[in-house]
């Protein structure tokens, strides 16, 4: 079992940033990659930016440039620096880890305002 508990969502102005933070507990040994997925209102969830084991990282495409995903192995968090920030990006951003089989967080809301 994996245990994923996301926190750092609020509400911020266009072109401000955001860190949230993922802390992974349980099997975390059995973690082959984890990320961050977001979900907007009437979309299905996408993949934002993900970590393979070996640390190489994507990103999608919309947000490279302005997203970095980051760990710290020894706090077993993850991290998402959100920069440039856009109304767009406003969504439920989801923690995912693949282990034994894909594990989700309880999400936290990211909100852009214009």
């Amino acid at each position: 079992q994996v245990q994923l508990v996301e926190s750092g969502g609020g509400l911020v102005q266009a072109g401000g940033s955001l860190r949230l933070s993922c802390a992974a507990s349980g099997s975390i040994f059995s973690i082959k990659n984890i990320g961050w997925y977001r979900q907007a209102p009437g979309n299905g969830r996408e993949l934002v930016a993900l970590i393979i084991s070996g640390g190489t990282t994507n990103y999608a495409e919309s947000v490279k440039g302005r997203f970095t995903i980051s760990r710290d192995n020894a706090k077993n968090t993850v991290y998402l620096q959100m920069n440039s920030l856009k109304p767009e990006d406003t969504a439920v951003y989801y923690c995912g880890a693949v282990a034994t089989r894909l594990y989700w967080g309880q999400g936290t809301q990211v909100t852009v305002s214009s």
